[in-house]
């Protein structure tokens, strides 16, 4: 089969990374990026540390409305479509790559598989749900990670194109995360300098528009890192670097360490090392839940609910004392309790595929 592969993101590529090694022993395949995340650290470097072969296609689409970036992508992908005539597109979550590959692809007749189908919040003020239901619904083939998102296939009437195959971001956690040392980590400061990592630490990563588009918001989050007992490190994303600068030196915060954005087998490292993790990622929940560590996230809606047990993740509002206390609830951790599935998803995901296509389902 000749399989193409839309990604754009940080998340997609780690799933990108186990799949594609599993789906290129059979068949062949153009990754497309659409270039969403731009920058080194959050793109490129992803794909060399997690040796996934280099894109066959570089859009180089983003910034820009919701709107005017995935219709920029429709067109260009739609023009990639054109040119290699897929059996399938395979796409990953819901990003607005994602959404423009879909439409170009269902458009054209080209069948789809969305991996990390039937994510559900129920809350269409969140630009990823809109994508991700529009997905769901244009889609071939709809692959889900955990039970409760085959369980909101049911309830919109798709599990008739749908299976549970397990996480690969699970997959990609297991063989990636043993690579590094903490010890062999070295930190880049948003001013250039390297420092050490330091021998206790809590783990954030922040960067979703409510959270970080003005003041108010991050300004709580940053005060909640002064009330810990340790430096919390934060890899700042690029379009968030001048507000956590400005808010670092007006306000005096000691113990939030500003630090340029890392890569995939540096952060699942400094995850299994961290005391507890901070955060408003959906990616980081699940590696924070695989590395047993406790997780507050600052969102205020669920994304993963197999993670909220047993006070392992619970969701907070962007206040400092209540991020502070969460952090505070222990947790117990049963590690026969695996709704991610058994790492061998890349495996079931490509079998499914080429069933699929034995069964005429693309047609």
């Amino acid at each position: 089969m000749r399989i193409v592969t839309v990604v754009g993101a940080r998340p997609q590529f780690i799933k990108a990374a186990v799949v594609s090694h599993e789906l290129r022993k059979s068949h062949k395949e153009i990754i497309v990026h659409t270039g969403q995340h731009f920058d080194y650290n959050m793109s490129e470097q992803f794909f060399k540390e997690l040796e996934i072969p280099n894109p066959d296609y570089n859009l180089g689409i983003s910034g820009g409305t919701h709107a005017q970036m995935t219709g920029r992508m429709m067109i260009a992908v739609e023009e990639v479509l054109l040119k290699e005539r897929p059996d399938w597109l395979l796409i990953y979550g819901d990003t607005n790559s994602t959404l423009a590959a879909a439409l170009a692809a269902v458009k054209l007749h080209i069948p789809i598989c969305h991996v990390e189908a039937g994510i559900r919040t129920h809350c269409l003020t969140n630009p990823e749900e809109v994508n991700r239901v529009c997905t769901d619904h244009v889609s071939s083939l709809l692959l889900a990670s955990t039970k409760s998102s085959y369980e909101e296939m049911i309830n919109e009437g798709l599990q008739y194109k749908g299976m549970l195959v397990g996480d690969p971001m699970y997959d990609a956690f297991l063989e990636y995360s043993q690579k590094l040392n903490i010890s062999d980590i070295t930190l880049t400061m948003l001013n250039g300098d390297t420092v050490r990592m330091p021998e206790e630490y809590y783990y954030m990563t922040c960067h979703r528009e409510e959270n970080t588009n003005d003041d108010k918001n991050l300004l709580e989050i940053f005060k909640s890192t002064e009330l810990l007992d340790s430096p919390t490190i934060y890899p700042v994303h690029p379009r968030n670097k001048k507000r956590a600068v400005r808010l670092k030196e007006e306000y005096k915060f000691t113990k939030v360490i500003l630090v340029e954005p890392v890569g995939y087998l540096e952060s699942s490292c400094m995850v299994k090392n961290a005391k507890k993790i901070i955060t408003d990622s959906g990616g980081l929940q699940r590696e924070a839940f695989f590395a047993g560590k406790k997780c507050v996230t600052i969102l205020n809606f669920v994304c993963w609910p197999e993670t909220m047990v047993s006070n392992r993740n619970e969701l907070s509002k962007p206040i400092g004392d209540e991020i502070v206390e969460k952090l505070g609830h222990l947790q117990h951790v049963d590690e026969l309790y695996l709704p991610f599935g058994d790492g061998h998803s890349a495996k079931k995901i490509v079998d499914t595929i080429e069933n699929a296509e034995k069964e005429g389902k693309n047609k």
